[in-house]
């Protein structure tokens, strides 16, 4: 084992870290644990499940609901157990993988996630399949954590950097590709399994992901693990249940009383989180999300864009596959490959995205924010003139110009976020990243969703699209203006 020590900027010690256990065939005896390229290819296959299946459900919930005679309130259901249990655990799958090793909570929860895939795919009821989406936004949340922080971990310098901008790439890349592949399995029918087919899928790239991950990812832990800080984990989950339950399920259920009341409760519960977590730290003990990291100017900037990006992200993504199915009449399979120049245009452009930060730094998310937003521009200008006779042809300036902003802006900040913090904290930072990150794609789901479906009956499928793209262009702008104040340079 290796003792680091990472000097505070005042010059003080913060802390010690890492690095130990690895394969044998990952690691020399006295050497720390380095994460190669197929171990790298190992983690991102892991980060992109959990993505692929939050997008994938979108358009197969018409069938799910057909054949499993279940309502509206729970289908928002089967979308809405996945990304809550997702979001609330993934800061605890951080702070578990520091204690007890990122290797070995990643193989458990792909393991985990890969069983709860095959008993979605299997469910006989609507209500079975909601428990075990619950089960697989758990399992994802035990795995997905442990990605960034093997990442920090196990690799320096330039290949850290490269990681990181493939990560981020994997991340959107995965988002787009969940909802084109949702239609094409559902059109294809495979075997007969019809819908069950999404889940299906994901248990041989579990089993390819368990033999890959035992052979080629090394192990990384905290060497000073602490005890896990169950006041703040209850605390955190009941804030965000108390946020994330209403909003997506609000809809659906008529906004009952309980909705509300839940809404009112989550600032009294972010309160008592954020005090309890700060008398933790304060008396010297590991707080679950310690106050004293967002002191990091990075990291605290960097989160607040990923809120507007990833509402905005989640919000076009839902708001277009209902409009291209239920407004122009496509079929899930074309609707999702629509979306098609989209994902191109974002793998191109995340490609370049390393190469242009090391000259112009994080100037590079600025001109990301542009590019997007002239992207958004060009498909309100697309369906404002073309609706409904809009298909792939008319929408695909946009798609392609708006991705490649996309590609600009998500692998960058994600590396922005985390550059400056210490590895010994990697899976907190990681957890509170991703945590963020998911929670704002479920509000970005409920609160852009929500509008269009409530505009619809007024201003038509093409007048609700429009504003519903009008609103994520206002987010665009935000993210564009705040991208200012990001460090120019990247640690």
């Amino acid at each position: 084992m290796r003792r680091l020590w990472y000097p505070a900027g005042n010059g003080r010690t913060l802390g010690c870290v890492t690095e130990t256990l690895a394969p044998r065939s990952t690691r020399s005896m006295a050497g720390p644990p380095v994460l190669g390229t197929l171990g790298l290819f190992t983690v991102l296959l892991g980060a992109a499940l959990p993505l692929i299946d939050f997008f994938i459900v979108n358009v197969a919930l018409p069938t799910i609901g057909h054949d499993l005679a279940a309502g509206d309130a729970v289908l928002e259901l089967v979308v809405a157990g996945y990304g809550v249990a997702y979001a609330v655990l993934l800061v605890l799958g951080g702070r578990l993988g520091d204690l007890f090793g990122r290797r070995r909570l990643f193989l458990g929860g792909m393991a985990a996630f890969g069983l709860t895939s095959l008993v979605c795919g299997l469910a006989p009821t609507a209500w079975t399949l909601v428990a075990a989406r619950v089960a697989q936004g758990a399992a994802s949340a035990a795995m997905l954590p442990q990605v960034l922080a093997t990442i920090q971990s196990a690799t320096a310098g330039p290949r850290r950097a490269r990681a990181m901008g493939l990560y981020g790439a994997t991340a959107g890349l995965s988002m787009v590709a969940g909802q084109i592949l949702g239609g094409v399995l559902v059109a294809a029918d495979v075997a007969g399994t019809g819908w069950r087919a999404v889940f299906l899928v994901n248990v041989p790239v579990v089993l390819l992901g368990l033999f890959l991950a035992a052979r080629a990812v090394p192990e990384t832990r905290s060497q000073d693990p602490q005890p896990v800080d169950v006041p703040g984990t209850v605390l955190l989950a009941v804030a965000l249940v108390s946020l994330l339950a209403p909003l997506t399920e609000g809809r659906a259920a008529g906004w009952p009383l309980w909705t509300w009341l839940s809404l009112a409760l989550f600032p009294l519960v972010v309160t008592a989180f954020y005090l309890v977590e700060r008398r933790a730290e304060r008396r010297g003990r590991t707080p679950l999300v310690p106050p004293g990291l967002f002191a990091d100017l990075p990291l605290r900037r960097g989160l607040v864009m990923v809120v507007p990006f990833s509402v905005g992200f989640s919000g076009f993504m839902f708001v277009i596959a209902v409009a291209l199915q239920e407004g122009v009449g496509l079929s899930p399979v074309r609707a999702g490959l629509a979306l098609t120049p989209m994902a191109v245009s974002f793998f191109a452009a995340s490609l370049l995205g390393p190469r242009l930060v090391t000259r112009w730094g994080t100037r590079v998310v600025t001109a990301g924010g542009l590019l997007q937003a002239v992207g958004v521009g060009a498909l309100i200008l697309a369906v404002w003139g073309s609706w409904p006779h809009v298909g792939g042809l008319e929408l695909w300036p946009g798609l392609i110009v708006a991705g490649a902003g996309q590609a600009l802006q998500l692998p960058v900040l994600f590396r922005v976020i985390l550059s400056e913090v210490p590895a010994a904290r990697a899976g907190v930072g990681s957890g509170v990243m991703i945590t963020v990150q998911q929670s704002a794609l479920a509000l970005g789901v409920a609160t852009l969703g929500t509008l269009f479906l409530t505009l619809v009956p007024d201003r038509g499928m093409g007048g609700a699209l429009t504003t519903a793209l009008l609103v994520q262009l206002a987010g665009v702008a935000l993210t564009t203006a705040l991208s200012l104040r990001l460090p120019r340079e990247i640690a």
